[in-house]
């Protein structure tokens, strides 16, 4: 059973994450992790805090000479500007300091209703938790689900396919081709009309004071039949994966496949035909079954088919805007401008990495829960008998 924790507070000395279920056997270094944390800092249009910070994953247990042996494994991710915070955010009683507090809440933030529900005078207990910051150390937990998926021939990919209402085309390619593409564009996108657009919209909310949000899409390929089930309405596994992906801070929508389309069009131009081809198995394919369409994403009454799976998220503008909205300070009760902390205009990219992140652990999870083992030869001969039996199916 794969699960984590995450702790810490975006000022706080670290980021601090649990992970326990992934089996000994793996092969895993900082520097796998290390990767994705970079990628999620960087993306066009990220502010001054990604100046202040240079992530790095410290593995602290469950790894020896660089595989994995079965043990929780624990990761931290260092707060670089922690030391400019050390008093104001101590957890000693006799530096407290009530002339810091924060009392005036941002609107699009947790700060007001975190406040009033943990009956907090001080907003900055709210938004330090609360803080997009949080997800580096859940993409050092994604790049180990993903290190995990891999060794079975799963690959999860991110990207941005819409910023500030400019959508990109997406190219006839391969996975790896796909993956290139992304990873040298500035944007995180894999069209180049639409990157140009894109940075140019960027431009522009930065120079008015505004900030742009979008949608990023997570496909997951190599992935068999069967994860998931439809008995129960948590083991669905397209509900999992929505939750995780709203889970990311700054999200609002979230689509499986076709998704909001599907409400669109007639039943005759929404459901993926099934076929059959025997040479299918013999071409090293997992089954005869197939289907020319994918407008399910992959995922049937909640249980994959063999097909990519295909998720999307829409994040909405980063609500700390240069030009500031009204709010009220909680304890006066007189109106103010919000005020503005360090922020980026456009953090669409970064999210594709965390959304990247949040998929593939949800996969992992749904993938042990299939196949088990402690180790990962175990799992790799329950998932190769599976195999045998899809094809004879």
């Amino acid at each position: 059973m794969f699960r984590y924790l995450t702790a810490g507070e975006s000022h706080g000395p670290q980021l601090t994450a649990i992970v326990e279920g992934i089996p000994s056997g793996l092969k895993l270094t900082e520097a796998d992790i290390n990767v994705d944390l970079a990628r999620r800092q960087g993306g066009y249009g990220r502010g001054g805090r990604m100046q202040i910070e240079t992530d790095r994953v410290h593995v602290l247990s469950g790894v020896r000479w660089g595989e994995t042996i079965g043990s929780p494994i624990t990761l931290v991710v260092e707060n670089s500007d922690w030391v400019n915070w050390e008093t104001r955010m101590s957890p000693y009683a006799e530096h407290r300091d009530d002339s810091i507090r924060v009392t005036r809440a941002r609107p699009g933030h947790a700060d007001l209703p975190g406040a009033m529900k943990y009956g907090q005078s001080d907003v900055r207990n709210i938004l330090e938790r609360s803080s997009a910051r949080e997800t580096a150390i859940r993409v050092a937990v994604g790049a180990v689900a993903k290190a995990y998926l891999s060794r079975f021939g799963i690959a999860v990919t991110g990207c941005v396919v819409e910023l500030g209402g400019i959508k990109a085309v997406r190219p006839d390619l391969g996975v790896k081709a796909l993956q290139e593409m992304i990873a040298a564009s500035p944007v995180y996108s894999y069209d180049p009309k639409a990157e140009l657009e894109m940075i140019a919209a960027i431009d522009r909310a930065k120079a008015a004071g505004d900030t742009l949000g979008g949608v990023v899409e997570v496909r997951v390929t190599g992935v068999p039949v069967g994860l998931g089930s439809h008995v129960q309405w948590d083991r669905r596994l397209d509900s999992r994966l929505a939750a995780a992906v709203m889970s990311i801070q700054a999200f609002k929508g979230v689509e499986v496949g076709a998704g909001f389309e599907t409400a669109r069009l007639p039943g005759s131009k929404v459901h993926d035909e099934i076929f059959f081809d025997e040479q299918r198995v013999s071409r090293g394919e997992q089954s005869g079954f197939y289907r020319k369409s994918n407008m399910a994403g992959g995922l049937e009454g909640g249980i994959t088919n063999g097909e990519a799976i295909v998720v999307r998220g829409a994040m909405k503008p980063i609500p700390t805007l240069y030009q500031p909205l009204q709010s009220v300070d909680i304890l006066t009760k007189e109106p103010f401008e919000a005020t503005v902390e360090r922020s980026d205009v456009c953090a669409v990219p970064a999210a594709s990495v965390v959304a990247e992140a949040v998929v593939a652990i949800e996969i992992a999870t749904a993938f042990m829960d299939k196949f088990g083992g402690d180790s990962v030869a175990e799992t790799a001969r329950n998932y190769s008998s599976y195999i045998e039996y899809l094809r004879e199916f």
